[in-house]
């Protein structure tokens, strides 16, 4: 497995992080007509279609038609243009999921672009939208979360083009967070892979188990307790494989195979509900019959899936 082929890895732009340094960066851009500006908005992207139309792409605008009050993000830049986040206030209402909203629409009677989950669509996007949404989204979500100093409450304010935060106060500076997560698929001595199905989940979703790196642990240990603690199953070695990004809200999956040295599956009941090893034939014939619901194309928990099963799967 390549990380770079993984949906929301494969970024393109070039992050030009010694730009971000110019006080008078934010400013150039938007007195810049070939700045594309990508409009993000409670949790979603601005796209050309929604999630089931056609194909898929960001909708990038310019900088003629910003939003009063938006945080802009230096996003990076490549041989056609430099790329800015435009992180629309949430004041005036949202769309509702999957319709137009008129949030900063085109003043000169443009039609409003279209608003689009990046865990639903990400896989369908070309791959310099990939990385700029999910680096948009994860910016967004850090600034909407981490608006006071941790360390004396004053509000901050934002510096280097959207990349660090700065308390006027004491002047410590803050940088965007990102968790670490384990996610792994877990294989038997038959070559069977183990799934479980998550207590919020619909009927019938199952997917690979994950969780978050706690404070002092490695990687590894973090993949064995894990899988312990949701399925009484002990893990022995485990191998890397490749990571992505999720900004929901900031998150890098790190992705794994673990071998399962046990095989009495008996999930904790809180976190895992049901859970069991798979065979590559039992597995595609649920799925194909819509008795059981594999992760959603962007994760990678399905590329972790289908590295198992050797090809794509059908949803």
């Amino acid at each position: 497995m390549d990380s770079d082929y993984l949906p929301l890895s494969r970024s393109r732009a070039d992050r030009d992080a010694h730009s971000r340094t110019s006080p008078t960066l934010l400013a150039e851009l938007v007195a810049d007509p070939s700045t594309r500006v990508l409009r993000v908005h409670r949790g979603r992207v601005a796209t050309l279609e929604g999630a089931s139309g056609g194909d898929v792409g960001l909708r990038l605008g310019t900088p003629g038609t910003l939003t009063e009050g938006a945080q802009l993000v230096y996003l990076g830049r490549d041989q056609d243009a430099r790329y800015v986040a435009e992180i629309v206030p949430d004041v005036g209402g949202a769309a509702p999921q999957g319709e137009p909203s008129r949030v900063g629409d085109d003043p000169q009677g443009g039609i409003a672009p279209q608003f689009s989950q990046l865990r639903e669509i990400g896989w369908q996007l070309p791959a310099r939208d990939a990385g700029l949404a999910a680096t948009a989204l994860a910016l967004a979500n850090w600034h909407a979360t981490h608006t006071h100093c941790p360390r004396c409450g004053t509000p901050t304010e934002v510096v280097e083009a959207g990349w660090v935060r700065r308390c006027p106060a004491d002047e410590s500076l803050h940088y965007p967070r990102t968790d670490p997560a384990v996610i792994m698929a877990v294989v038997d001595d038959a070559d069977r892979i183990l799934l479980g199905h998550a207590v919020n989940w619909p009927e019938g979703q199952f997917s690979t188990s994950a969780g978050f790196v706690e404070p002092g642990e490695s990687l590894e240990a973090a993949v064995r307790r894990e899988v312990l603690e949701e399925t009484n199953i002990i893990v022995g070695a485990v191998t890397y494989r490749a990571s992505q990004p999720w900004p929901f809200p900031a998150s890098l999956m790190l992705g794994f195979r673990g071998r399962a040295l046990t095989g009495d599956v008996r999930p904790d009941g809180l976190e895992i509900t049901a859970a069991r090893f798979f065979t590559r034939e039992e597995l595609d014939s649920a799925a194909a019959a819509g008795e059981l619901r594999l992760p959603g194309r962007t994760s990678i928990a399905r590329g972790l899936i289908e590295e198992w099963f050797g090809g794509p799967l059908l949803d």
